[in-house]
């Protein structure tokens, strides 16, 4: 039998606060400085302990952190990610649609903190909506996989091109064209449809303009006022976010993209910005400039949670 090669994809630990002398030295903040320490040596635990399931498999495997992969993930049969949703995120910037990737929730939300906490501050933890597995279930889940009883979703993904140029990455979330500075006016039009039978222009002055695909849509897009679609839906979801006087076109400041349509922005500021599945991945647009958004590129297969496939 052939043994199955894996890579583990680390959520970094730098990403916690290190050094309790740089805190305000009130108690509410040593108490939170505390509670995010804690955050950093659990989700360690979890690391640890997700390595110690893989040393007794019969797999070749090797854990990199996340920001020390630039280059397209290949040679390998799964590529699991241990963090959250940005973790999963990053890797699927790295993967094309040969590699099936699992999540594992390395330090999940716990309701009771949320409660205990709720005068002090913000006690939640990781979301991980996409991922399947936390430590306590990653063994399980993992011999499910490697014994052929899990099956991956494919996820829509989201192709962007700015004047005709495809960019290499894909979001699996969503995508915001924004002004550099959040309290400058974002002017931009755009339109929808297939080839060249485009809807008319919806001309726009706002704070920006977000697209969604499914796995997005119950992130940011939710919040700014959109809509969750089904997780294996490969329509994509806009919305212009805070529209100045809209008036008698705000029907037609949110709406949904099919699968063999596309969107196109044509941007009027001098300049821009792209973000990609959020504030990592920014490219810059300016005067001018076309920005063709669509799902068609390849898919993402994910090993989602099941009660994620029954909704």
């Amino acid at each position: 039998m052939v043994r199955k090669r894996l890579l583990m994809l680390l959520k970094p630990l730098d990403v916690y606060p290190s050094d309790e002398t740089s805190v305000v030295s009130s108690s509410n903040s040593l108490k939170v400085f505390r509670y995010l320490n804690d955050r950093m040596l659990v989700h360690k635990n979890a690391i640890n302990f997700c390595q110690n399931v893989l040393k007794r498999k019969p797999i070749d495997w090797k854990a990199v952190f996340r920001n020390d992969v630039s280059r397209a993930i290949s040679d390998v049969d799964l590529v699991v990610t241990v963090g959250g949703d940005g973790t999963l995120l990053q890797a699927s910037h790295l993967m094309d649609d040969s590699i099936p990737v699992l999540g594992v929730n390395s330090d999940p939300t716990r309701p009771e903190e949320l409660e205990e906490f709720n005068e002090e501050f913000d006690a939640t933890r990781s979301t991980g909506y996409l991922c399947a597995s936390t430590a306590n279930n990653f063994e399980q889940i993992l011999d499910e996989i490697l014994e052929n009883h899990y099956e991956p979703s494919e996820l829509a993904r989201m192709a962007i091109s700015i004047n005709s140029k495809l960019i290499r990455t894909s979001a699996l979330n969503d995508i915001l064209l924004a002004h550099p500075c959040p309290a400058t006016v974002s002017r931009f039009s755009f339109r929808s449809g297939r080839n060249e039978k485009l809807s008319s222009l919806v001309h726009c002055r706002s704070s920006g303009f977000r697209v969604s695909t499914a796995a997005g849509s119950t992130a940011a897009m939710l919040s700014a006022g959109g809509s969750a679609m089904p997780i294996l839906s490969n329509d994509l979801q806009f919305i212009v976010r805070e529209p100045i006087c809209p008036g008698t076109i705000s029907s037609l400041m949110h709406g949904f993209v099919k699968f063999d349509e596309r969107l196109e922005v044509t941007w009027f500021c001098r300049e821009g910005l792209v973000y990609i599945d959020g504030s990592h991945l920014v490219h810059s647009i300016g005067y001018g400039d076309v920005i063709e958004l669509s799902s068609m590129t390849p898919r993402l297969k994910v090993f989602l949670p099941r009660h994620l496939l029954s909704q």
